[in-house]
């Protein structure tokens, strides 16, 4: 995965609409609503999800290693990075959550990493 934190992930912008995403990558595989009302498209290795108005929340990504400007941070390491690099990191329902990186994800989790839309900082927060 490569991040620019709250900006774009892998090179999609944050600011993509499901059409354009639909454009860009075809049909997913799947497409449902999931448990909090979002938007789910999914395409195997990665998840976008968005808010019933077309704004994009979060992008789900399987992670071997996590780009992040010139870093390249083995899943495996990513948890110490953010306990060494994010004093505002937080944890929530198992995962590590960073407002600093914009991400979130579960340390025995699969190797999924979640990019995060900074507006939605404060939905993890208030979990």
């Amino acid at each position: 995965m490569r991040l620019d934190p709250f900006v774009s992930v892998d090179g999609t912008s944050f600011t993509v609409s499901p059409d354009e995403l639909v454009r860009a990558f075809g049909m997913p595989l799947r497409q449902t609503r999931n448990a909090v009302e979002l938007e789910e498209f999914d395409y195997g290795g990665t998840v976008f999800r968005f808010q019933r108005s077309g704004r994009l929340e979060e992008v789900t990504t399987r992670v071997e290693v996590l780009h992040l400007g010139p870093l390249a941070i083995p899943f495996g390491a990513i948890e110490p990075f953010i306990r060494s690099q994010d004093p505002s990191m937080f944890e929530r329902g198992g995962f590590i959550v960073s407002p600093r990186f914009g991400l979130a994800f579960a340390p025995p989790g699969g190797r999924w990493v979640t990019a995060l839309a900074a507006h939605c900082l404060e939905e993890w927060r208030s979990l």
